[in-house]
């Protein structure tokens, strides 16, 4: 059997349509945005509108029943985030803790606690927005107006912040606000939506480092999930493949190795940040991977995603992530087993490369990312210059080549499985001669990457060079 490669670039399905905009579009939507005139009628579309009642946000129907049926059946997970709240334990996250035990257990004095204890909207609009929508049926009116100012106010303090963190809060308090304030929550629905995720997200997934970072992708799930359940509008309609292919960009980019801590085992995303590992970050990775499967659970890369997730060993049950475990995981949703998810992982569009020789934690694991390459084996990570002459790397389901000053190269392949080149330069042209092949010529990814197909069973030479430039046409 050969290796399995998810490559992110070639599959069809329905998310591959690609939003292009020209500068004269661009012009056109920032032209409206600072004349205040609706985006929608400058695009002949109509307007993006929220017509759902509190609870808006994360919060919809479906899901409410669902963690309400989880309190009345005792689930593990509801008796953990019970314990500690209950417990009065020291909620990294009080405001969003709360308000959420109160939409669940009906628990008017959590509610009140949530309200009073966030007193600035600019410390987290995120977490304000959530308690304006969560206890929305505790407010006074004169509270609800002040409450509604407030939040108002911290979305016009960021409006020049488009970090997907940012924005994510501002779609979250334009979602809670819908009804509440006249114009500014749908100027800032219709700049999101027309214009940002367009012009700036979409356009930014091609290129080396493109796409939401590991960090970025538990709040782009947050916005997703806020606009697409208050508006019926699916972001990921108007994006590249990178968005459906994100679940297994998340497993390939873990290390393999699980990492053993007090309340519960975490698996450690790939990063070259120094130290030990930062378990916050680790915990809001797995909320992502929660939020993904909820987003679309009958995709395949969701059902594989769940079948990793509902390991009980990984379960959330920390301060800071049980109510995020809470809030997103189902356990009645069914998955398939991640070992049959591929073993490889390279998007052209980005430059990244994973793969890794099994899916047990004793696996071997390459990854090349941000422009560096690290081996994980053994329980250590290796961080190598990937454009330095360095041995020859097979995990079996893929065989990694080194540096782009050895251009010569002989590898014998025990079964069929990719070939990447690393470390060359980005969108290069090089010509490739293969033993028992005429030479041909093809261009590296923005991250530097060739991959190639080699005869198995015996050894092969591979030179590499790279193609002459085209000459410089006259002006």
């Amino acid at each position: 059997m050969g290796a399995k490669v998810w490559l992110a670039t070639r599959a069809v399905c329905r998310y591959d349509t690609i939003v292009n905009m020209d500068t004269l579009n661009r012009r056109a939507f920032l032209a409206a945005l600072g004349c205040g005139a609706p985006l929608a009628a400058a695009q002949g579309e109509d307007a993006v509108t929220v017509a759902t009642d509190h609870p808006r946000l994360f919060l919809r129907p479906a899901r409410l029943r669902l963690l309400r049926r989880e309190r009345e059946r005792a689930s593990p997970r509801w008796q953990q985030f019970e314990a500690l709240v209950a417990g009065a334990a020291p909620l990294p996250e009080r405001p969003f803790a709360l308000a959420l035990y109160y939409q669940i257990s009906g628990d008017k004095e959590a509610g009140r606690q949530a309200l009073g204890s966030l007193a600035d909207p600019a410390a987290d609009p995120r977490q304000f927005a959530l308690l304006f929508d969560w206890c929305q049926d505790l407010l006074s009116e004169t509270e609800t107006r002040d409450m509604a100012a407030r939040l108002e106010k911290s979305m016009a303090a960021t409006a020049g912040d488009d970090a997907v963190a940012a924005v994510r809060s501002r779609i979250m308090a334009a979602v809670a606000l819908f009804d509440h304030v006249p114009a500014a929550p749908q100027r800032e629905l219709e700049r999101t939506v027309r214009a940002w995720w367009p012009a700036r997200f979409v356009a930014g997934l091609t290129g080396a480092g493109g796409g939401a970072t590991r960090d970025e992708a538990y709040p782009l799930f947050e916005l997703l999930h806020a606009v697409r359940d208050n508006t019926m509008l699916d972001l990921r309609e108007s994006s590249p493949r990178f968005l459906k292919d994100l679940p297994i960009q998340h497993l390939l980019s873990y290390y393999p190795a699980a990492y053993r801590a007090p309340e519960n085992d975490f698996y450690i995303g790939a990063t070259r940040l120094p130290g030990p590992p930062d378990l916050r970050r680790a915990a809001l990775s797995r909320a992502a991977e929660l939020a993904m499967v909820a987003y679309d659970t009958n995709a395949l890369e969701s059902q594989l995603l769940q079948g990793w997730l509902m390991h009980d060993d990984f379960m959330l049950r920390g301060p800071f992530g049980a109510p995020y475990e809470f809030l997103w995981a189902n356990p009645y949703q069914p998955g398939l087993s991640y070992d049959h998810a591929p073993l490889v992982y390279h998007d052209p569009a980005t430059g990244r490369l994973f793969a890794r020789s099994n899916w047990d934690d004793s696996a071997r694991w390459f990854g090349y990312f941000e422009g560096a390459a690290q081996i994980f084996d053994s329980g250590r990570v290796t961080t190598l210059n990937p454009r330095q002459a360095v041995p020859a790397l097979s995990l079996g389901s893929a065989a990694i080549c080194f540096g782009s000053g050895s251009p010569k190269f002989r590898i014998a392949l025990e079964r069929e499985q990719p070939v990447f080149l690393v470390g060359l330069e980005p969108r290069r042209a090089y010509q490739v001669e293969v033993d028992g092949q005429e030479m041909f010529e093809t261009t590296a990814d923005t991250g530097g990457i060739l991959e190639l197909s080699l005869p198995k069973m015996r050894e092969t030479g591979i030179r590499v060079r790279p193609a002459p430039r085209p000459p410089a046409t006259g002006g």
